[in-house]
């Protein structure tokens, strides 16, 4: 079968329409992925297709990402207005004095790792040493690489590093061109799993880097200059995540729609609802289900900070303060029924047996 995840590009069309509440119509607000089209981020597209984006007066368009380092940058340069970015990489970013700051978290596990093939003698972290890893030096799971190798005590000398694109990250493993890839899991086990390639996964949180998933983000001065519109695109995000967790299968209709390249590829629609279930895994966090969709935890925020500094900041980076760059501000307003969280841990427990 083909792959989807990492081989549709894809830019979005509009919604269009004003409605009082963002007075007047306005240009096309422009919002970035982290990666292409897939599950994991469609509540961006289901958010156009039930209509949460034009019933606030947004017109948005929604374009493919290369990463969310990628995505940080471009967003800090203007080019976007808002984008979705990999807590990790927003750190990053910041600390860079880039200027980005989220609005909500909306999960909670970068399910950051590396894949191996099942047939792989890599059982363990320790065995990556002289072995050749794949990897996309703009993902968000690359530059915290080293900080994975020295909580797992891996000698970096020993590994060597094949940088590569993001579309044929999957197919260097597969054809065994490295022996394992830097990969996050909700994008590269529904690609391995529509190849049917037989898999594992070491994620990077056994050895102790835990890191929040992805975070609806702008920049400073446009949370100044239209808090409006700002809060809007997060309610919105947010209403369509909530959608997509209470009727997965209604919401992956809606996805195809707004994407038809996923409903005519063969496999698509599956590799779609794999990396949909996998993301939801990662939102069943006490977060979410004790303070409402979006609710951002701000010790473990800044635990994550200090992983960021000591292993994934150049010297000359400066922490950033949590309290600047990111806020409940917008979040906890749209919540699930505890019967409601209930049942997704149920549905969602399969996924979670896939992150290892």
């Amino acid at each position: 079968m083909p792959l989807l995840s990492r081989r549709t590009a894809l830019v979005a069309g509009t919604a269009i329409l004003a409605t009082p509440q963002i007075a007047r119509a306005q240009a096309a607000i422009r919002l970035t992925l982290p990666w292409l089209a897939q599950g994991s981020t469609a509540y961006a597209f289901i958010a156009r297709e039930m209509g949460a984006f034009r019933s606030r007066g947004l017109n948005v368009d929604v374009t493919r990402g290369f990463g969310s380092v990628a995505a940080a940058q471009a967003l800090a340069q203007g080019q976007f207005d808002y984008a979705i970015v990999g807590a990790g990489p927003m750190v990053l970013a910041a600390a860079r004095q880039l200027p980005i700051t989220g609005m909500a978290t909306v999960n909670y596990d970068m399910t950051m790792g590396i894949a191996v093939r099942a047939d792989s003698p890599i059982r363990t972290a320790k065995d990556l040493e002289g072995k050749r890893l794949g990897a996309v030096p703009t993902s968000a799971e690359f530059p915290f690489w080293p900080a994975f190798a020295r909580r797992a005590n891996i000698d970096l000398s020993t590994v060597t590093i094949q940088q590569m694109d993001n579309r044929v990250l999957e197919r260097s493993l597969i054809d065994r061109q490295v022996d394992a890839i830097t990969a996050i899991g909700s994008s590269t086990i529904p690609v391995m799993q529509a190849q049917n390639a037989q898999h594992r996964f070491i994620p990077y949180s056994s050895a102790g880097l835990n890191f929040y998933a992805n975070v609806i983000c702008t920049r400073p001065e446009t949370l100044r200059n239209n808090a409006a519109q700002a809060e809007a695109i997060t309610d919105a995000l947010l209403e369509a995540a909530a959608l997509q967790l209470r009727e997965p299968d209604r919401a992956l209709d809606m996805f195809v729609r707004q994407v038809p390249e996923i409903g005519i590829t063969s496999g698509g629609r599956q590799n779609a609802a794999l990396s949909q279930g996998l993301m939801q895994w990662t939102m069943l966090a006490p977060e979410a289900i004790d303070n409402g969709l979006g609710y951002t935890d701000m010790a473990k925020w800044n635990a994550m900070t200090d992983l960021v500094m000591e292993f994934g900041a150049p010297a000359d980076a400066r922490r950033p303060d949590t309290d600047a760059i990111i806020s409940n501000r917008f979040a906890g307003r749209i919540k699930l029924t505890p019967a409601e969280w209930e049942a997704q841990r149920t549905r969602l427990a399969p996924f979670g047996a896939m992150l290892g």
